[in-house]
């Protein structure tokens, strides 16, 4: 069964398959090939309420690098090209309290 992933901040770019890449802390335990159900939400779902899947996908390539070495080109595969890199940092610091210089698991991912 394949894991869930979250893309709760990022829903509307999975449903329109306009993002191909995620920066993650963690997964670490991810490798080419991995299938994963992209979900809205995946975990603090509240009693009753159920995960809602959005597509499956599979893993084409990950690796460690610096949040802040994140290019415009990589914005706009991450869902947000109307994004410099430095907004997309401080967005990314804000929503996972996290700092710009700390490395994040960078996932490229293909539509199943």
């Amino acid at each position: 069964m394949p894991r869930n992933m979250s893309f709760s901040l990022t829903t509307e770019q999975m449903r329109r398959r306009e993002k191909t890449v995620t920066r993650r802390i963690g997964w670490a335990f991810l490798k080419a090939g991995d299938v994963l159900w992209a979900v809205e939400k995946a975990q603090g779902l509240k009693k009753g309420e159920k995960v809602k899947r959005i597509c499956m996908i599979r893993v084409v390539s990950q690796r460690w690098e610096p949040l802040n070495s994140i290019t415009k080109d990589d914005c706009v595969r991450e869902g947000f090209p109307e994004m410099e890199p430095a907004q997309f940092v401080e967005m990314f610091c804000r929503a996972n309290r996290w700092e710009p210089w700390k490395d994040v698991n960078r996932i490229e991912f293909e539509y199943l």
